[in-house]
C-alpha cells in the first residue's frame, strides 16, 4: 500500500468501524472513520482522499446517496460499498451508484485490503499513462482524462468503471474481449453480480457511443464483447 494512502471510511457499526480503521492504519493507510453519511460528506469536502469505503445502510444519509454526492464533486473518486444486504437488486443499485467494488458482510479484512490495492493500482496506472488516446470514428476517447468527446459536442466524463472497460475494448479493437478476462481485470472476480454489473456498464457505453453509428459494441455469444471501430481509427490517435 502506498505510504500516504488516505481513506474515508464511513461505517455506523462502532465496533466494526474501529476494527477496520485499526487494521487499515496498521497496513499503512491514513484512515478517517465517520459514523453516518452526513459526517462522511462533510469530511469528504474538507479533506483529500484516495478512496472511499462506505457502508450502505447508515443513519442520516445512506451510502448510495453519499456516493452520488461524492461523485458530483469528484467523478473519479473510487468507492467500495460495505453492506449486510445480499439481494441482487441492492448490489445492482450499488454499481449503478458508481461503486468500484462491493463487499457483503461478514468479509475478510485482508480481502478488503487486496481490493483497495487493486483499485488504487488501476487508478495510479491511468495517472501515469502518457498515451491512452483513441480515435473511435468521429469520437475521441482519452483514457487518461476519462473523457469521450463527440466531433461536435462537449466531452462526456466517464466513470472509472466505464473508462476501464472502454480502454480494454479499445486495446482489443475489432477483436473479441473475453468476458472473464475483463471481469478479472476490472472487477477482480468473475462472479454473477460482477458479470451483471459489467452488462450495465456495456449498456452505458453503447449510449455514449451512439453519436457515431459506425462504432458499436457487439455481444459475442458465450465469449464476450467486441468494439467495432473503422480500421482508420482502430489505433491510438
Amino acid at each position: 500500500m502506498e505510504e500516504h494512502t488516505k481513506i474515508l471510511l464511513c461505517e455506523d457499526d462502532e465496533n466494526l468501524g474501529a476494527l477496520l480503521r485499526e487494521y487499515l492504519q496498521a497496513k499503512g493507510c491514513d484512515t478517517d472513520l465517520q459514523q453516518d453519511g452526513e459526517m462522511g460528506y462533510r469530511a469528504f469536502l474538507k479533506n483529500k482522499y484516495d478512496i472511499c469505503i462506505l457502508d450502505v445502510m447508515m443513519p442520516k444519509k445512506d451510502g448510495l446517496t453519499l456516493a452520488q454526492e461524492i461523485h458530483q464533486v469528484n467523478p473519479d473518486m473510487p468507492i467500495i460499498f460495505l453492506t449486510a444486504k445480499t439481494l441482487r437488486q441492492d448490489i445492482f443499485e450499488g454499481f449503478k451508484a458508481g461503486a468500484d467494488d462491493y463487499m457483503t458482510k461478514p468479509f475478510s479484512m485482508e480481502e478488503l485490503l487486496y481490493r483497495i490495492q487493486a483499485i488504487l493500482r488501476r487508478v495510479n496506472s491511468k495517472k501515469s499513462d502518457k498515451d491512452g488516446i483513441y480515435q473511435l470514428g468521429t469520437l475521441v476517447f482519452n483514457s487518461q482524462k476519462q473523457t469521450l468527446t463527440p466531433a461536435d459536442g462537449e466531452p462526456i466524463k466517464l466513470t472509472t468503471k466505464e473508462n476501464d472497460l472502454l480502454a480494454l475494448l479499445c486495446e482489443n479493437a475489432n477483436k473479441i474481449l473475453e468476458r472473464n478476462f475483463a471481469l478479472k481485470s476490472i472487477w477482480i472476480d468473475d462472479n454473477y453480480f460482477n458479470a451483471r454489473s459489467m452488462d450495465v456498464y456495456i449498456t452505458k457505453l453503447r449510449k455514449h457511443l451512439r453519436s457515431d453509428p459506425s462504432v458499436e459494441i457487439i455481444n459475442i455469444h458465450g465469449k464476450g464483447y467486441k468494439i467495432i471501430i473503422p480500421e482508420a481509427g482502430a489505433n491510438k490517435a
